[in-house]
C-alpha cells in the first residue's frame, strides 16, 4: 500500500554562533537538506541561499517537505562556508550538521539543537533552529441542501435524486468533488447535512464557478439527469435558514423541447457556512501527546519460547515477529511522546509468584510503574519476561482495551485535545472473549484511542477482520454501533518479504484521521490553539 502524504511541512532554518572559517571577513553560510527514508543513502533535497559574512544568518529560503505521519522521515541539515561558484559541496568548508526525524520537528513545533561536525564532536558553540509550519487551506464548507418539485423520472414511483458538486480546473473541464447520498422516492428530498473542504471545492475563490447537477438514481447505473445549476461561492455563502439561497434546476434538453418550460425542480441551500477544522499537525504542534501502550499475546498457542518452532522464540539474530512489530510501529510513534515512556502488558499467560492467569500484566511485573523506556525498554522488559511466565490461555482482549480505555476516559474528561492513546495488540490467535471485546470496542470508540492489532503466526485471523470497521462498522453483542472505526488489523504475514517500514505504514495509516476525527467530532482544541494566537 502505498503511503499517503497527510499534509506538506514548511522548515524555516536559523543558525546562531557558526564557526568562522573565513580570514579578514565571516563565513558565506548555506543550509543543504538531505533526506533518507529507506535507511540506505541520503539525497539532497533542497538548498537555501548563501548569506553572506554571517555568523546568525536566518535563512529565507524556506524547504518544503510532504509529511507521512506513518514513516521515519530522517532528515539531516548541513551548513557549508561557501566561498566559490561551484554547485559541488566537497570544496567548502563545512560548519556542522545535525540529524533528526520529521516526526520530531512537527511534534516540537520549534527545535533548537547543537550542530556537530563529521567526526560527532561539538562544531564549536553552533546551533541550529528549525521552525515547522503546516501549508493548509483547513476551512471546510458545512451544507444543509433540500430540494422540492423535481421532475418525476420513474415510470412506478417518483425519484430517488442525489446531487454531485463539480469544480472547474484550470482548463475548464468540471471535476466530481462531492457526492450526496440517494434519497428513494421523493420530489422533495432533503439530504444528510455535509462538508466540502473550500479548497476542494472552488481553491479558496469566492467567485469561481461551481455547477451542482442533480440525478435520479438507477440500480442499473443509467442514472436520469433531473436538472442542472451553476454557482459561486459567494452566492451560496449568504444562504440562511430564514432565507435560503435558491436555485432552478434546469435541464437543457427538456426546456428546448417544451413551451413554457420554468425548472425540473428548486434546489434550496439552508446552510452554507465556512469554517475551520484543525489538522492532525494542528494537534500535535498544539501539544496533544501521543501515548503508545503495547500488549503482548502469551497464550500457550505460540508454542514454547525455547523451541525454534514458537512465535515466541528469539532468533539468534534477535528477532521474531512479535519485536518486529514492536520496533516497526513504535520507531514512528515514539517521535510524539515527549517522555518516550510505554507502558507494556501481557496476557494469557500464568505469571510468578503465584503462578495466576493474568490479562493485563505489566510485563516488567511492576504494577505501579509498568513503563518501559523507550522501544529498546519495551525489548529488553520482552526479553527478560519469557523465561518467567508460563504461556498458558484463553485469548482475552478486553481486560487490555478496558485497562488503556481507563486512562483515555480520564484524558478526555480535560476538555481539550491534549492526549491520545494507540493501543498496539499483538496476537498469535483467534479471540476467546469476542463479544466483551466487541462491547470494550464500541465504548472506547468514544474515547481518544485507537487500536492495532497486529497478527503473528498462521492463524485464521477472520474475527480480527471483524473488528476492524471499515465493511460497514462493527457493533457491540446489544447492537450499539461503534461512532467510529478505530480498529486497524493487519496480518504479519503479508509482510514477511516486504521492507520493514511497509508493516508501520500499513498499519498507522489511518491513525492522523482517527485523531482529527475524534477532536473535531467533540469540537475540542488543541492545548495551544494555533488559531487564537
Amino acid at each position: 500500500m502505498a503511503a499517503q502524504c497527510v499534509t506538506k511541512v514548511e522548515l524555516s532554518i536559523s543558525c546562531d554562533n557558526l564557526l568562522d572559517k573565513d580570514v579578514g571577513s565571516k563565513s558565506d553560510p548555506l543550509c543543504v537538506l538531505l533526506m533518507n527514508t529507506s535507511g540506505q543513502q541520503w539525497f539532497e533535497i533542497e538548498r537555501t541561499e548563501r548569506i553572506k559574512n554571517c555568523l546568525n544568518p536566518k535563512f529565507a529560503k524556506r524547504f518544503a517537505v510532504d509529511y507521512y505521519f506513518e514513516i521515519v522521515q530522517k532528515l539531516k541539515f548541513g551548513i557549508y562556508d561557501i566561498d566559490n561558484k561551484s554547485y559541488d559541496l566537497g570544496d567548502d568548508d563545512f560548519l556542522g550538521e545535525f540529524e533528526c526525524t520529521l516526526g520530531q520537528i512537527v511534534s516540537s513545533k520549534k527545535l533548537t539543537k547543537p550542530l556537530v561536525l563529521k567526526n560527532g564532536r561539538p562544531a564549536g558553540k553552533g546551533t541550529i533552529t528549525i521552525f515547522a509550519e503546516e501549508i493548509k487551506d483547513n476551512r471546510v464548507v458545512q451544507f444543509e441542501v433540500e430540494a422540492r418539485k423535481l421532475d418525476k423520472k420513474d415510470l412506478f414511483g417518483k425519484s430517488d435524486p442525489y446531487l454531485e458538486f463539480h469544480r472547474q480546473t484550470d482548463d475548464g473541464r468540471w471535476q466530481m468533488i462531492h457526492r450526496t447520498e440517494v434519497i428513494k422516492n421523493n420530489l422533495n428530498p432533503v439530504w444528510r447535512p455535509f462538508k466540502i473542504p473550500l479548497g476542494a471545492l472552488c481553491n479558496g475563490d469566492m467567485d469561481k464557478p461551481i455547477r451542482v447537477e442533480c440525478y435520479d438514481y438507477d440500480s442499473d447505473g443509467s442514472h436520469d439527469l433531473i436538472g442542472i445549476f451553476q454557482t459561486t461561492m459567494s452566492k451560496l455563502k449568504e444562504a440562511n435558514r430564514s432565507m435560503p439561497a435558491e436555485f432552478d434546476c434546469i435541464n437543457e434538453k427538456k426546456k428546448q423541447k417544451k413551451k413554457g418550460y420554468r425548472n425540473s425542480g428548486v434546489v434550496s441551500v439552508k446552510r452554507c457556512e465556512v469554517t475551520v477544522e484543525y489538522t492532525f499537525l494542528d494537534f500535535i504542534m498544539g501539544g496533544c501527546q501521543m501515548n503508545f501502550v503495547v500488549g503482548i499475546d502469551f497464550t500457550g498457542s505460540n508454542g514454547d519460547p525455547r523451541s525454534p518452532d514458537s512465535l515466541h522464540y528469539i532468533s539468534p539474530n534477535g528477532v521474531n515477529e512479535y519485536l518486529h512489530a514492536i520496533w516497526s510501529v513504535g520507531l514512528v510513534i515514539q517521535d510524539y511522546d515527549s517522555d518516550k515512556m510505554f507502558p507494556t502488558f501481557g496476557f494469557g499467560a500464568q505469571i510468578p509468584p503465584t503462578g495466576q492467569v493474568s490479562h493485563e500484566f505489566p510485563i516488567n511485573f511492576n504494577p505501579s510503574n509498568p513503563f518501559c523506556a523507550g522501544i529498546e525498554g519495551i525489548v529488553a522488559a520482552y526479553r527478560s519476561c519469557l523465561p518467567q511466565v508460563k504461556l498458558y490461555g484463553p485469548t482475552n482482549f478486553s481486560p487490555i482495551i478496558n485497562h488503556v480505555a481507563k486512562f483515555a476516559a480520564a484524558a478526555s474528561q480535560q476538555r481539550t485535545a491534549s492526549q491520545y492513546f494507540v493501543l498496539l495488540i499483538i496476537t498469535d490467535g483467534v479471540i476467546t472473549d469476542l463479544d466483551q471485546t466487541r462491547q470494550a470496542i464500541v465504548n472506547a470508540a468514544k474515547l481518544p484511542m485507537s487500536i492495532i492489532i497486529v497478527g503473528v503466526g498462521g492463524a485464521d485471523f477472520g474475527a480480527m477482520e471483524f473488528l476492524d470497521g471499515d465493511n460497514g462498522g462493527l457493533r457491540s453483542p446489544s447492537g450499539e454501533m461503534a461512532i467510529r472505526d478505530i480498529v486497524q488489523f493487519v496480518p504479519f504475514r503479508k509482510f514477511a518479504q516486504a521492507p520493514k517500514e511497509a508493516l508501520a505504514q500499513s498499519i498507522l495509516a489511518e491513525v492522523p484521521q482517527q485523531v482529527v476525527s475524534y477532536f473535531n467530532t467533540y469540537k475540542l482544541k488543541p492545548p495551544n490553539d494555533p488559531a487564537a494566537k
